[in-house]
């Protein structure tokens, strides 16, 4: 859990910010990561995966909320963060009631981050290729959320 989380969680939590307000916080995060992510694409792919990663988990985090996925966000209020289970499960709902475009988004941020960045295995053109799914995740939680 990096610090910006932290601290973003206790903002969100001692603003007691309405799910909206707090739906558009996590998405305008996600939009400073896609925007760093796609910047590193050419200079730093292993940076650009983590921050395209991010970006997705952001926008995860802001529709789970937007769309009051209660079971999960008490499963994250009772650990106290966000865990990959969580993420995993919320992706799995709201695929179901949004589309499957979620889905991909997912699959494609995981491997920017399993295969992207922890292992240092794809190039900027690999990067690139997955970054348009990220995007289109953000544009459309953009269009839910907004």
């Amino acid at each position: 859990m990096s610090v910006e989380d932290i601290v973003v969680d206790a903002l969100l939590k001692a603003l007691d910010a309405d799910p909206t307000t707090a739906a558009e916080i996590r998405l305008d995060i996600a939009r400073k990561y896609l925007g760093e992510g796609e910047a590193l694409i050419d200079k730093d792919p292993v940076q650009a995966s983590e921050k395209l990663y991010k970006a997705c988990e952001e926008a995860i985090k802001a529709l789970a909320i937007y769309n009051r996925l209660s079971e999960i966000l008490a499963k994250v209020e009772e650990r106290g963060r966000w865990a990959v289970t969580e993420l995993e499960k919320a992706v799995e709902i709201l695929s179901d009631m949004i589309g499957e475009w979620i889905l991909a988004s997912w699959d494609a941020a995981w491997t920017l981050h399993v295969r992207g960045f922890h292992e240092a295995k794809l190039d900027s053109e690999a990067v690139r290729r997955r970054a348009r799914q990220i995007r289109k995740l953000i544009i459309e939680s953009e269009k839910i959320i907004r």
